[in-house]
């Protein structure tokens, strides 16, 4: 069994395809019309065959609750493992990215968390 996609709740596809493509530095994979949303990925440049990160447009107002109680309380979505997570804060807040957690040691990882600009707290992970 293996993890092929996953996906990440946003608010607006677009929004979120240009964040996570030249704020972060993601590539889009996938991208299939179907209907009023599609069918978007994105995956690590680092990885292209690996896991693919489903921009998830929320049709479906449950969805919506639970992502603002889980912003709202501080809480990443998901995590994104980095080399330095000090070097990643800094290129990042250069680019305007705003965090909600500097970059701290919590031994054996490092965390920081940012807002991704599509209703989702994002942490960043250095194991």
């Amino acid at each position: 069994m293996k993890i092929k996609v996953t996906s990440l709740l946003v608010d607006d596809q677009e929004k979120a395809l240009a964040f996570y493509t030249e704020v972060l530095g993601f590539v889009k994979k996938t991208e299939v019309p179907l209907g009023e949303h599609k069918w978007l990925t994105v995956v690590s440049g680092e990885e292209r065959d690996g896991v693919e990160l489903l921009l998830e447009p929320m049709a479906f107002e449950p969805a919506r609750v639970y992502q603002k109680a889980l912003f709202d309380a501080g809480i990443p979505l998901t995590a994104f493992n980095v080399d330095d997570v000090q070097l990643d804060y800094e290129r990042l807040i250069k680019l305007g990215v705003v965090f909600s957690m500097k970059p701290t040691r919590m031994s054996p990882v490092t965390l920081a968390v940012f807002d991704d600009t599509c209703g989702n707290n994002i942490q960043l992970v250095q194991v």
